[in-house]
């Protein structure tokens, strides 16, 4: 996921500094079923520490081991875990381990593609069987051009090629500034999402009220910047004033966020929408589809913890196309 490799770049940034060696591990193709999908990736710093997951904790400890010929050598490598008769997951794994030494330009071009919200490629050589090979490594692709990730030799046609379309960040936009906003931005936070946090103007909140934010803005629903909204992006409107939930719903109608939230009962909804409507007639259909209120799962939930919990869930449901069910009862994979 982007937020994954965003981190793992930012690890390395910070190992450069303090002189240290990094191995990027990949998992590029798997045999029956895994923790985690092809695309998944970890930072190895030579230190020892380990930034991010492929697995459930069993798979990284000999990707460390294995890792350590390439912070010798520098050598790209393949390795396979066969998790069939170790792991709870009937798969084997296919990793490709490289030194991570992404090419002059790159870091100044990645940040521009993540500041302008554009997706990009990441294209790795591989081969499904273990050892050292002739053009194992990986490039990305963006705006900008490509860039090596890694010291990798010439093209080697009897390779195979993993290629991973990542899109923007997720954000998730709050419009509301109390307690409750306070535990969905951290949670939305904690999963990895983009959090800006919109509050009235005479709110006396600030972005140090809202740990995980990563941007904040005090103004009134007509002074919003709505540009920066696209189909990676949820809205909650959690603002507890009728008044200002439907301004900032009149304001967001031109946009297409894949979903929108509103706080408080069913015939809160129904009294807002029919207001929005005198006001916005020949609105689209389908922004009407995006609206979600009373917003999130049916769990139970009671405390603003968990009526988070339940909103992120449900947001979860509508990105991934998803009905929620009990895994128990799910005829098939867990994925399919």
């Amino acid at each position: 996921m982007t937020h994954e490799f965003k981190d793992i770049v930012k690890a390395h940034l910070k190992a450069k500094q303090d002189g240290l060696k990094t191995v990027l591990a990949t998992v590029v193709d798997l045999d029956g079923s895994s923790y985690r999908k092809p695309g998944v990736r970890m930072l190895i710093v030579e230190n020892g520490s380990m930034i991010g997951a492929v697995s459930g904790g069993c798979v990284e400890k000999d990707i460390v081991r294995q890792s350590q010929t390439v912070f010798q050598d520098g050598k790209s490598k393949m390795m396979t875990y066969d998790g069939r008769y170790r792991l709870g997951c009937e798969g084997i794994l296919y990793i490709l381990l490289e030194e991570f030494q992404p090419e002059s330009g790159f870091f100044d071009a990645f940040e521009n593609c993540l500041n302008n919200r554009n997706t990009f490629k990441i294209h790795s050589n591989y081969k499904k069987e273990e050892g050292v090979f002739e053009g194992l490594g990986s490039t990305i692709e963006l705006n900008e051009g490509s860039f090596k990730l890694s010291s990798c030799s010439e093209v080697n046609e009897a390779l195979s090629i993993f290629t991973e379309e990542l899109p923007p960040c997720f954000k998730l936009m709050i419009f509301g500034a109390e307690h409750d906003a306070v535990k969905l931005c951290q949670l939305a936070s904690f999963n990895g999402w983009e959090v800006t946090v919109v509050s009235g103007p005479l709110e006396s909140k600030t972005i140090e009220n809202f740990p995980g934010a990563t941007a904040f803005y005090s103004v009134s629903p007509d002074d919003l910047e709505l540009n920066s909204i696209d189909n990676e992006t949820a809205i909650v409107l959690m603002s507890h004033n009728f008044a200002n939930d439907l301004k900032y719903l009149l304001e967001l109608k031109d946009s297409k966020p894949v979903y929108i939230g509103m706080l408080g009962p069913s015939h809160r909804r129904e009294k807002l929408l029919s207001q929005f409507l005198e006001y916005c007639p020949e609105v689209e259909e389908s922004f009407l589809e995006r609206i979600h209120g009373p917003a999130g799962l049916n769990i139970g939930a009671e405390t603003p913890q968990e009526i988070a919990i339940s909103i992120l869930s449900e947001i979860l449901t509508v990105v991934r196309e998803q009905i929620p069910m009990s895994l128990k009862v799910k005829a098939g994979g867990i994925h399919s």
